[in-house]
């Protein structure tokens, strides 16, 4: 009898023990989910997964927190509406109605690859090295979280990938940018972020700065069992051996592109001077050192389409165009840029334009004209759709109309003569060279502004003050006779031919 009341007992106790529990996980759903975990051996491992096989781009970051129902295709980022203007302080246009509209990729099937482009890619994806670890370990490394990037601002009109982002992530996005700038590789992120939303966040700090060139594409980062990134180690290239001396190569090399640029006053024509000189500058070549930096395309001069694309992006920025990095498929894992003009964006493609003879095959494109090529991937599908038309192949009535090329007169992009000081010094180095005689020698000059400014020079024989009478002082000559002619050229150039007779 004592036997049966202790078993009595025994199950008496054991209900009220599940009652109570079962109050406490209906009022405490952490302690059910704790418990949950504890159990069940495959929801432990779920962790782990979430943790060491990320995709590229985990879309549910941009999801507002409250909108946990809305999906990922559905969603429209609000920080395209800021797309206005272009560049205000030159009175240019908005940028079009349709700047919200969504990106639809064509289908992979249909990708088609033309043979003389084909292989010409070379991107390499974020690598995301995770290391997972245990709490008591997590408090021992005990890091500082170094530069915090506070003050910084990132205008959406020029750094998309920032703007996707929500309060978190931009947070860790200025805190990265900053240590990234000041060299300090390895600290804890601010925010409580997980290993997709850090890919997410590395990603877009890559994507809008191409002027960190010293940054690696990779990166490290050690997360606890609850998924929350605790520490994050940046990779530098060996340029940041010896920052400021990189530094002043690679804007030394971007200035000369610039400078030559500025000539023109229309972003279009800027933007065509630019795709040309990084043609002339740069040679395709897979294994080039860090080729996944703008350095290796205007310092080095070979990269992959890595290094064309950032180079592009940050000439553009620096003449206030804005202009995007974009990530995707063409055969291979690519990239190439989308540019805003005043009537909207265009694909720019400079790697594949730049074959043989060079070309603008890729150049202002729509997406209609990259589909059957081109696919975004990642965070790049949030950039915005191109559909411009006002400069879209343009080009190809340029060459129509007979306008020859740099290297059909025989000369190159460093040869080309960009401010008037520059067009006298020359002149007087050939005359000085060639001396006395009847002979013919040439100059390219660049821009409508200095050809009117060069045609004025000599209308008004200011050019005879400015080196020609040195010049013949120098040789010994007396007597001067100079005919003068004109070509225009491809790309807003012009062609120079004196005809002189100096004794």
């Amino acid at each position: 009898m004592r036997i049966i009341k202790k078993i009595l007992y025994f199950i008496l106790g054991m209900l009220t023990l599940l009652v109570s529990f079962v109050l406490v996980c209906a009022f405490r759903p952490d302690v059910a989910e704790a418990l949950a975990k504890f159990i069940s051996p495959e929801q432990r491992r779920t962790v782990v997964t979430e943790i060491s096989n990320m995709p590229e781009a985990d879309t549910s970051f941009y999801i507002k927190q409250g909108d946990a129902e809305a999906e990922a295709s559905d969603f429209i980022p609000e920080w395209t509406e800021n797309f206005e203007a272009v560049n205000e302080e030159e009175g240019s246009e908005g940028l079009g109605e349709d700047v919200t509209a969504e990106y639809i990729p064509p289908s992979p099937a249909e990708i088609v690859i033309p043979e003389n482009v084909a292989g010409r890619n070379g991107y390499q994806q974020i690598q995301d090295e995770q290391e997972q670890i245990d709490d008591s370990t997590a408090e021992q490394l005990q890091l500082n979280t170094g530069y915090s990037g506070d003050g910084l601002e990132f205008d959406a009109v020029y750094y998309p990938y920032y703007a996707m982002l929500d309060e978190r992530g931009k947070h860790v996005y200025r805190q990265i940018y900053a240590n990234a700038s000041e060299l300090y590789p390895t600290f804890s992120p601010m925010e409580s972020v997980t290993a997709g939303e850090m890919k997410n966040i590395f990603s877009a700090v890559v994507n809008d700065h191409p002027e960190l060139f010293w940054l690696e594409t990779a990166y490290a980062g050690k997360y606890v069992r609850s998924g929350q990134c605790v520490e994050i180690d940046l990779r530098f290239n060996r340029t940041a051996q010896n920052l400021e001396t990189a530094k002043a190569y690679f804007t030394e090399n971007a200035d000369q592109i610039i400078a030559g640029a500025q000539n023109f006053s229309v972003n279009y024509e800027k933007e065509r001077f630019v795709h040309d000189a990084l043609l002339d500058r740069i040679s395709y070549n897979l294994g080039a050192e860090m080729n996944q930096s703008a350095y290796s395309a205007l310092v080095n001069g070979q990269t992959v389409c890595a290094g064309y694309a950032r180079a592009f992006q940050y000439i553009l920025q620096q003449l206030g165009i804005p202009c995007y990095y974009c990530t995707g498929y063409a055969g291979e894992s690519h990239t190439w840029n989308i540019v805003a003009l005043d009537d909207g964006y265009y694909n720019v493609d400079t790697t594949w334009d730049d074959t043989d003879s060079g070309n603008y095959d890729y150049f202002n494109k729509t997406d209609e004209d990259y589909a059957g090529n081109h696919i975004r991937q990642g965070l790049s599908v949030y950039l915005p759709p191109c559909n411009g038309q006002a400069y879209r192949d343009l080009e190809q009535t340029m060459e129509d109309n007979g306008l020859r090329s740099l290297a059909d007169v025989g000369m190159t992009e460093e040869q080309v003569i960009t401010d008037m000081q520059e067009y006298f010094r020359d002149c007087y180095e050939q005359i000085l060279q060639n001396g006395t005689g009847r002979y013919t020698f040439y100059n390219v000059i660049a821009g409508d502004e200095l050809l009117d400014e060069w045609y004025q020079n000599y209308q008004n024989e200011y050019y005879r003050q400015v080196y020609m009478e040195s010049a013949m002082t120098e040789i010994g000559a007396s007597s001067c006779e100079m005919a003068l002619g004109m070509e225009q050229l491809q790309g807003g150039r012009y062609l120079i031919i004196h005809e002189v007779s100096v004794w």
